[in-house]
């Protein structure tokens, strides 16, 4: 069994959240939405996010809709906390939206 996460305090989520424009923290989740110009775009990303979760072993919330993806993330293991994981994906996911149309 991984040594224990430890959810991070909110001075260390303030300052990491700058490195993540359009990113938002909000009742301990990490959130951000994009908009895309055509359905397609946004669904092929959720399968893009579910590789890059499944190659990581840690998983957002993924909403779809018809021209929108929010993503909202926290630790479940950290008692639903904000950890080092979250911005781990979260970076993951900003590195690919601009390939997929994401803004």
């Amino acid at each position: 069994m991984g040594a224990q996460v430890v959810p991070l305090d909110d001075a260390e989520i303030e300052d990491r959240i700058l490195d993540l424009p359009g990113w938002t923290v909000d009742e301990d989740r990490l959130n951000r939405s994009y908009r895309f110009d055509r359905h397609f775009q946004a669904a092929a990303m959720v399968l893009h996010i579910a590789q890059i979760q499944e190659e990581l072993g840690h998983h957002a919330e993924l909403t779809l809709g018809y021209n929108q993806l929010t993503v909202a993330v926290n630790t479940h293991s950290a008692g639903g906390r904000i950890t080092h994981l979250d911005f781990g994906l979260a970076r993951r996911i900003e590195e690919i939206a601009a390939g997929h149309g994401g803004l």
